[in-house]
């Protein structure tokens, strides 16, 4: 059996730090496993186009890895060609760069790590809420300029307490952002998702439900985004729905980058209709070096809170989902049952709705 893993090329970091187990250099610790049982194990960053080594090798792959932070996009033209592909495993946690409709039609599993980043990018999306409220980064960019003028800083800095804070999406990232929001004494929290969270769990974190969009984000100061992508969420806020968010809002994204209209939300940076946004996830991956998310700025200069894709693949995440790739391939050679919580899709149908009311 051949399987095949798309990675991102980790360098001399990978080299020097064996834990940065999703790279290229570190091939999430499972080439022995695999070698042991007798499959060939091709692993490559190589992605882009029909010479990469993800063409070449999808044409008889039975597996296929890939990962969010350097996706491997298997579209229906590549699936049409896969013609012995039959799993799909995200090392991870969300699956939109396969085309799932493709997998479905064509009997493809697509497993993925379900709960192996969450805390992880929850955490993350808390720093970035409190860099651009507190407008971190103009700060300590002053400080490497050798300047020091308090007030340019001070201007456009906040506290947290007695803001309004939303979340798209109350899953487990969403909800999970939510519980970390609790102790900073928000004026309220609020989300927005297409299933009520239970009672119980709605009253844990105090959290109230808006089933409007436009009126949801009316009401926040701080919206933050933690909904898979898929066709209902794609391009969803957008230049119309931004005219409906608070002036000076600050939007967090480290859901997908295609849930936002990358001009739109530059647009509105730039106007001050937006104060700031942050987030790791970019509607191309790696994002070309011109993305205007790069430089975005609000009029003062700042607002802009923009990393690589990282957020989910800290050490500890790495370490849980190559543990959870690992346990897939394992189920999948003994034909024993896998998780139900880690099938998007099962043969021919979906298992989950996470990508969206299906």
């Amino acid at each position: 059996m051949k399987v095949l893993a798309i990675l991102y090329e980790g360098g001399q970091a990978a080299v020097d730090e064996p834990r940065l187990l999703g790279t290229v250099q570190n091939q999430l610790g499972i080439r022995g496993f695999l070698e042991s049982e007798g499959h060939e194990f091709i692993v490559s960053s190589s992605k882009e186009g029909p010479d990469s080594d993800f063409q070449k090798h999808l044409v008889d792959a039975e597996v296929l890895i890939t990962t969010p932070f350097h996706p491997g996009y298997l579209t229906r033209d590549l699936v049409e060609k896969a013609k012995n592909l039959k799993l799909c495993v995200t090392a991870g946690v969300g699956s939109d760069h396969i085309d799932l409709n493709a997998a479905v039609d064509h009997k493809i599993q697509v497993l993925e790590v379900s709960g192996s980043n969450v805390v992880s990018v929850a955490e993350h999306v808390v720093m970035s809420i409190l860099l651009l409220v507190r407008n971190f980064v103009p700060a300590h960019e002053m400080i490497e300029r050798g300047d020091w003028q308090v007030s340019d800083i001070a201007r456009n800095a906040f506290d947290l307490e007695g803001k309004v804070v939303g979340t798209i999406g109350a899953g487990r990232i969403g909800y999970r952002v939510l519980q970390r929001l609790v102790p900073f004494d928000t004026k309220e929290l609020l989300y927005y998702d297409y299933a009520a969270l239970p009672a119980e769990a709605q009253k844990a974190v105090g959290a109230r439900r808006v089933e409007d969009l436009a009126e949801f984000v009316s009401q926040c100061d701080v919206v933050t985004v933690n909904c898979p992508l898929h066709e209902g969420t794609r391009g969803l806020v957008n230049a119309e729905l931004l005219k409906h968010f608070k002036r000076g809002a600050w939007l967090v994204n480290t859901a997908r980058g295609a849930i936002c209209d990358k001009d739109a939300v530059a647009a509105a940076l730039a106007s001050g209709q937006l104060s700031g946004y942050a987030g790791d996830v970019w509607n191309v991956q790696p994002a070309p070096k011109d993305h205007i998310w790069r430089t975005a700025k609000n009029p003062l200069g700042g607002g802009n809170g923009m990393v690589p894709h990282y957020s989910g693949t800290t050490l500890d995440a790495q370490a849980r989902y190559a543990n959870g790739v690992k346990s897939i391939l394992t189920n999948y050679l003994r034909g024993t049952p896998q998780d139900a919580a880690n099938v998007i899709v099962g043969i021919g149908k979906y298992e989950t709705k996470a990508y969206g009311q299906r």
